[in-house]
């Protein structure tokens, strides 16, 4: 160890090389503001931060130390913090009472050059301004146009409101109430961080504020909020309820008052949950690998926008799978990512650590973004070399694929997902009014995606030419003209033609036929390589500690070896 030890006299930057300095978060805390507890002491709120190092590592792969720190002095807090720091490569400062956490963190960022935030402000702004931008997107709403109510005026009140602003919201437009009512100017009893959202309207309470606003944001307390007042609302409101475990209002009865409401709560059990852990792991990770010196302003909307983007796309199976649904897709119930969406660090990381280098405080650029984001699907254990490489492979070919059975719900999801991963160029087969019904019906987006009504009369000639082909090939074998007519009709047939042809490179099929029937049809279509005697399946078999390949398991009974 002295070897190190010498380097690191001489370099002080060498202690990101030579320990474990540049993957080691803080979560730092008085207990002065634990969850929904209030001022319960550093050692009671000591479960809260060690569990938020458990999400930091199962999430990002974060190492943590959790610190409680017992004084309540800002003096006191600032400096113990600043005496632990060469320990470490970034500070979560969790559960600090307002208006004393707006300090600390001010005069930490300023007095530490390595990434520090409050989550409880930052966080919460990040993951609800990202669901909001969609809500407003659905709803047909500006930020700049928007009458926003925010029930609390604590810390992640304060820190929502100002991102609010930062993404384009208008200051005179933000109507916040404290426990006392509406802080208006001509409140005595303001401090200064409650002086920045005065407002002049002639408003005093949450019913008054409610009358025609476009959002409730809620950050205060449960069960405040009535039917009357959501009803009183703009229309196509939006009403995100964040009090934990109560709501403000309850999902049911927010729902009940009218049917043109985007919700989000802080709740699991329902949908839109807000919730930092699709925040705080990421934003960390992107900034410790690009050593940025703080998280300012543009890593915060990087991450927003990065959040906000990724609910807009296809959502893979696995998640809906994770949550026992049968399907996940943009709309009203799903503006917002699922905390376990594995595609989460490859989007929000990246984007962080790029904002951190375009705005000047990173100390250690990315130049290959490819491979960071390779590595960061490693780091989780999320990367399976066969299938990675496969994926490396479909991304430089492009192939064009028609997807037979392109009236299935799956199918037309499993065609959107390859097209936004950028696997392959998906064709769907089917009827067109169909295909755009079920599309509909499940917030599918198929921009880019070619469909192709085989029985419209507009395909005759391509029927016409598809058959002759076949029945010359297969006439000497008892195939009829009149019967390859019939088969053009057969979706199956027709893929299978469409890549005997070249007009697509292959073609996948068998969620709704049997296999022995698919198998069939591609060898009397297409026919085995002239040098292939016999043809035969194999699966795949994915465990964390080996891969297996099971062949013949399709179309050989009893294969030898």
């Amino acid at each position: 160890v002295a070897v190190p030890c010498l380097e690191i006299e001489k370099n002080l930057e060498d202690a990101y090389k030579y320990t474990n300095k540049g993957n080691l978060v803080a979560v730092i805390s008085n207990g002065t503001a634990v969850l929904g507890l209030g001022d319960i002491g550093a050692l009671a709120g000591k479960p809260v931060m060690e569990g938020k190092g458990l999400l930091f590592k199962i999430f990002s792969g974060v190492d943590v130390f959790d610190i409680e720190l017992d004084t309540k002095d800002i003096d006191k807090f600032v400096e113990t913090v600043k005496i632990l720091s060469p320990t470490l490569g970034g500070i979560n400062l969790e559960d600090i009472k307002a208006p004393e956490c707006f300090e600390i963190e001010k005069r930490l960022v300023e007095e530490l050059d390595i990434p520090v935030m409050h989550d409880d402000q930052h966080g919460t702004a990040i993951i609800s301004n990202a669901s909001l931008i969609n809500a407003l997107h659905l709803s047909n709403k500006k930020f700049e146009d928007v009458v926003i109510v925010v029930s609390g005026a604590g810390a992640a009140a304060m820190a929502c409101s100002n991102l609010m602003i930062s993404l384009g919201a208008k200051r005179e437009n933000i109507i916040m109430l404290d426990s006392k009512g509406v802080l208006r100017k001509d409140r005595k009893d303001l401090n200064k961080y409650k002086q920045q959202f005065a407002t002049d309207r002639d408003v005093h309470t949450l019913e008054e504020a409610m009358k025609g606003a476009d959002v409730f944001f809620g950050v205060s307390q449960g069960n405040i909020v009535s039917k009357k007042m959501i009803k009183s609302m703009a229309p196509n409101c939006i009403v995100f309820a964040m009090a934990n475990p109560d709501p403000e209002i309850s999902y049911e009865d927010a729902m009940a008052a009218r049917d043109d409401i985007v919700m989000a709560t802080g709740r699991s059990d329902y949908p839109n949950q807000v919730n930092n852990v699709l925040g705080f792991p990421f934003i960390f990770r992107g900034a410790l690998d690009v050593r940025a010196t703080k998280i300012n302003e543009e890593m915060k909307k990087a991450a927003v926008y990065a959040l906000a983007e990724l609910a807009r796309e296809p959502v893979p199976e696995i998640v809906a799978k994770a949550y026992n649904v049968t399907n996940l897709s943009y709309g009203k119930d799903y503006i917002i990512p699922k905390p376990l969406d594995p595609r989460l660090i490859s989007r929000v990381a990246p984007a962080v650590a790029k904002a951190a280098m375009d705005s000047g405080v990173a100390l250690k650029p990315i130049t290959d973004w490819d491979e960071y984001k390779r590595k960061l699907v490693r780091l989780m254990g999320f990367e399976n070399q066969i299938i990675t490489g496969l994926q490396e492979r479909a991304k430089k070919r492009k192939m064009k694929v028609v997807f037979a059975e392109g009236e299935n719900f799956r199918v037309l999801k499993a065609a959107a997902e390859t097209l936004a991963e950028g696997y392959l160029n998906p064709i769907l087969l089917g009827s067109e009014e169909e295909i755009q019904k079920i599309a509909k019906e499940y917030s599918i987006d198929l921009k880019g995606i070619e469909i192709v009504d085989y029985l419209d009369d507009k395909n005759v000639e391509v029927r016409e030419k598809y058959a002759e082909i076949l029945w010359k090939k297969r006439q000497r074998k008892g195939l009829s003209e009149s019967d390859s007519v019939d088969l053009m009709r057969n979706q199956n047939y027709f893929a299978a033609m469409m890549v005997e042809t070249s007009d697509a490179d292959a073609m996948i099929s068998g969620y709704n036929t049997k296999y022995s029937q698919i198998a069939t049809t591609a060898l009397k279509v297409v026919g085995a390589r002239k040098d292939i005697k016999s043809i035969a399946g194999m699966y795949i078999v994915l465990s964390k500690n080996k891969t297996y390949f099971f062949g013949d398991t399709t179309v050989n009974p009893n294969p030898d070896s």
